[in-house]
């Protein structure tokens, strides 16, 4: 994914700008209701806090976020789902289902249902404890609509709901759990069958203008290359796999927009986006695309978890890898631009901006 030199310095002044100054711009709260967020650790925002998981991220996670302290992100300040919201104008983040504060008219601005260690099938995510599935996510939404219908009746709720913007940023677990099956394939098919049930039940539930992520390079992050370190770089066989599943799912998201009335299901291209990212990440402002900023062991820092007694790196703006699986706050501002404002190469039919001011 070659690019000339002018292209690199461009993009390279462009992220640096953007890093400091992610300014919100057209997209404004004013054109969107709420912002409903379903998903895994990439987007979660302290659900795990609440349940029986190990999946549950601590200091130092959270370094640079608001008063430098556990957010509920792995990662170290702003999700992509953050950065969304920021960019549509909402001046307070959705906040976690599960915080005993988000009732009353919170919920009116939209709520975070994400879990980290979820997946789209239930079984997936056990060996963290007991994450908050694709399923149980939806019912979750499910009880809040019900909540905003009580506070401002069917007619305005559903205005509500179907205005609002829905992120479901979910399938990486669900990759890697495809490893163990014996027939991937089978495996890929029932996984696509059990989504499409999902997004279709939101559909039921007055959601509209909905934006799926597909998975990203998972073979690539700091864990699986020092997993599988005899391999010399990315794990080949989880990308190829990673590959199959997104194909599925660009058929399924162009399927249900054709099938759906008045629906309009985004498809953001995570994997071609990390994939240029890491490939050009000097021309994108970084110097590192294969460690992690916080670790403990490994070659690339990748075999334990960010934890207390982890090292973490000076500059975090320099790491694409926050830690053995997760990006920087950097990196998710480039991914969020991709998303926000990309042509067809990293989200289609249309982008984001797009699907929020048509």
């Amino acid at each position: 994914m070659g690019t000339n030199l002018n292209r690199v310095f461009i993009i390279h002044v462009m992220y640096q700008i953007l890093a400091i100054h992610y300014s919100p711009g057209t997209c404004s709260a004013q054109n969107v209701s709420a912002a409903f967020i379903f998903g895994d650790s990439l987007v979660d925002v302290g659900n795990n806090y609440y349940i029986d998981t190990d999946a549950m991220p601590m200091f130092p996670n959270g370094i640079d976020f608001v008063n430098g302290s556990p957010s509920g992100r792995y990662t170290n300040a702003r999700t992509i789902g953050d950065i969304i919201e920021e960019e549509m104008g909402f001046k307070n983040f959705t906040p976690p289902f599960l915080n005993p504060n988000t009732t009353g008219d919170v919920v009116l601005k939209g709520v975070n249902y994400a879990s980290s260690g979820s997946g789209i099938l239930n079984s997936t995510g056990s060996v963290f404890g007991a994450p908050i599935s694709m399923d149980k996510q939806i019912n979750n939404f499910a009880k809040t609509r019900q909540d905003i219908i009580s506070r401002i009746g069917a007619p305005a709720a559903q205005g509500l709901l179907t205005q609002a913007f829905y992120l479901v940023v979910i399938g990486s677990n669900d990759i890697f759990s495809a490893e163990a099956s014996t027939s991937r394939d089978v495996y890929l098919d029932n996984l696509i069958s059990k989504f499409q049930s999902q997004l279709t039940t939101l559909y039921s539930l007055d959601a509209r203008k909905i934006a799926v992520t597909n998975a990203p390079v998972v073979g690539c992050i700091p864990f699986e290359k020092d997993l599988h370190s005899s391999q010399g770089g990315c794990v080949d066989f989880l990308n190829e796999l990673a590959k199959l599943y997104n194909t599925r799912l660009k058929s399924l998201l162009q399927e249900l927009t054709t099938n759906l009335a008045g629906s309009t299901f985004v498809y953001v291209d995570l994997y071609t986006i990390a994939e240029d990212i890491l490939q050009n990440y000097k021309s994108y402002g970084f110097e590192n695309a294969e460690s992690a900023c916080c670790q403990v062991i490994g070659q690339h820092g990748g075999l334990v978890p960010c934890e207390s007694y982890s090292r973490v790196c000076r500059d975090r703006t320099k790491y694409v890898f926050w830690d053995p699986f997760h990006p920087t706050e950097t990196a998710n501002l480039i991914t969020a631009k991709h998303a926000l404002d990309g042509g067809l190469n990293y989200v289609s039919p249309i982008n984001i901006r797009q699907l929020m001011n048509p």
